[in-house]
């Protein structure tokens, strides 16, 4: 293939071409004016319960949502059936939606990044731990990669995670089933997991939170103790 570059033409040989022209809502049709239905060409508008401008109409998925993902149109799904159908009142602001890019490794996030941590207010700390520390990722050769993870200073709760490993994706459930439940960086390191695995990554950076615990004060009354025990 031929490729003009700062002004000269460069020949580049590969096996296959990926073209991506993205994706935008198919509205056409529906009669949403004649409904009261407010749209846009980025797709429906919903309020934080998926409710649409017709109070007798709701949507989900990538219609109204910027998370274009299979697993998040269900959740919404689920949401709407709640609130459509038992008058509950769930928000969509409160899911927790993990994301991956199925590349090599793999890419998977949830939650917040540090700087979105911070603009939302919190005292943000990071920790990050390398694939190459890991025992079954060294034994599978798959040690390229790491686990990141964001939380709140004054309670340790965790606000985000990224992980880039072969099997990020199987891993990110983990940080996402602990960010649900509201937990702090420690849980990781009290979980027990089976060895070796590479989601033993987790662990190691509830360890690596614990340790910042241990300040010179605690440090130092530590040894009193264990002088006083010995």
């Amino acid at each position: 293939m031929a490729l003009a570059v700062d002004g000269r033409i460069e020949e580049i040989e590969g096996d296959a071409i990926l073209v991506s022209v993205g994706r935008q809502p198919n509205l056409e049709g529906l009669g949403l004016e004649q409904a009261g239905v407010k749209f846009t060409a980025s797709g429906v508008v919903v309020n934080e319960r998926l409710r649409t401008s017709n109070p007798r109409i709701f949507a989900a998925g990538d219609v109204c949502s910027k998370y274009k993902f299979t697993h998040a149109a269900d959740a919404m799904a689920r949401l709407v059936i709640a609130n459509a159908l038992f008058l509950a009142r769930r928000k969509v602001t409160d899911l927790v939606i993990p994301w991956c890019t199925y590349t090599d490794p793999e890419i998977a996030h949830v939650g917040y990044y540090e700087k979105d941590a911070r603009a939302a207010g919190y005292d943000v700390a990071t920790l990050t731990e390398s694939l190459n520390h890991v025992d079954r990722a060294i034994l599978d050769g798959e040690d390229q990669g790491f686990a990141r993870i964001h939380y709140d200073k004054k309670t340790g709760r965790i606000l985000g995670g990224t992980m880039v490993a072969r099997h990020a994706g199987e891993t990110i459930g983990q940080l996402t089933l602990a960010m649900v439940a509201k937990q702090s960086v420690a849980v990781l390191s009290s979980t027990i997991h089976s060895y070796p695995t590479q989601a033993e990554v987790l662990r190691k950076l509830g360890d690596a939170y614990m340790r910042t615990k241990l300040t010179p004060t605690v440090k130092k009354v530590f040894e009193k103790w264990l002088a006083w025990r010995r």
